[in-house]
This record gives C-alpha cells, structure tokens and sequence, in this order.
C-alpha cells in the first residue's frame, strides 16, 4: 500500500464540503486556511490558503482516481498528461509550517507587520518603491502605505495588500 498526497480541486467556494466529504470517506486531509480579521473585532473568517484546493492522502492503486472526480463538491486530482501529480511530502509539511507562522504572525498576508515597518511595492506603477506599512483597511485586501517623496514628505496611498511585502534587510 503506498499512499501519496494528490491536490484535489474542489468546486468554486465548495473546499470546506468537499474537505468534510473526502474525511468521511476516511482519507487523510490537509486542508490549509487562514483566519482573516475582519472590521467587526467578534466576527471570525477563515479562508482558504488555496482556493480551490485541498490535499488529500490516498492509495490511488486501491481506491482508483475516479472516487475523487464523483466526490461530491469536488472536481477531481489535479492530473499532469492525463496522470494524477502526487505533492512530495516535504512540501505538504513546508505549507503546514508557513500557514503555523503566519497564525503566529497575526494571520492574513500580512506577516505581523506593524505600523512604521519598511515595506517594499511589487507591482503597480509604484512598484519596486520602499513604503512605510501605515494600516490594514476594512475588508482585509487592502493597505495604506506611506511612500516617502520628495524632501521626506510621506504620501499616504491605498494598495491591494498582495503588491507589499516587508522590505528586505540590508
């Protein structure tokens, strides 16, 4: 019996149903998400760290590739020329530990940055620009930055908080 980790597709916004179906078949799950925090201090979000995919553990010789395609809210392995792609290990284990370190951090994409840390831009016309991290704004996908110009004036602006991340030590 040699069991492998598959990514497994599940439907738009079904990852959570289809992580309990592939459980009460019995498999083994990892199922990466991330809590958001949200404007309302009571309210809870979690969201997935991959939308659109969870891992499952399974011996495709014994229960074959089909279950997974007919697995309710879900959408079959992600196949490489017609081929299910087993994930190594390793790499299951390295998303465990990232998805514990940003839990630990604070949660969400922004990796425990506090307001005064440098940030660097990586997209967007001011991309490749160093910022201040200023705060999170309502609804978590945003970020004001201040980006220091012409004789240390700082400009506040708002970006999509995919395009910071902490500025790289020199």
């Amino acid at each position: 019996m040699t069991t492998h980790w598959y990514a497994l597709r599940s439907k738009p916004n079904k990852e959570e149903a289809a992580w309990q179906q592939a459980r009460a078949r019995g498999f083994e799950t990892f199922y990466p998400r991330l809590r958001m925090r949200t404007v309302n201090p009571r309210a809870r979000q979690i969201k997935p760290y991959f939308p659109g995919y969870l891992f499952v553990k399974a011996d495709l010789d014994a229960v074959g590739a089909s279950v997974f395609q007919y697995l309710p809210h879900a959408s079959g392995l992600v196949c490489f020329g017609g081929e299910p792609a087993s994930v190594p290990e390793p790499l299951i284990r390295a998303i465990d530990g990232r998805i514990r370190e940003i839990a630990a951090a604070g949660g969400e994409v922004f990796d425990g940055l506090k307001s005064g840390d440098r940030v660097s831009i990586q997209a967007g016309p001011f991309g490749g620009y160093e910022a201040i991290f200023d705060a999170r704004l309502a609804g978590g996908e945003r970020v004001r930055v201040l980006l220091e110009w012409l004789g240390g004036r700082r400009i506040p602006m708002e970006l999509n908080a995919a395009q910071i991340e902490r500025a790289k030590r020199s």
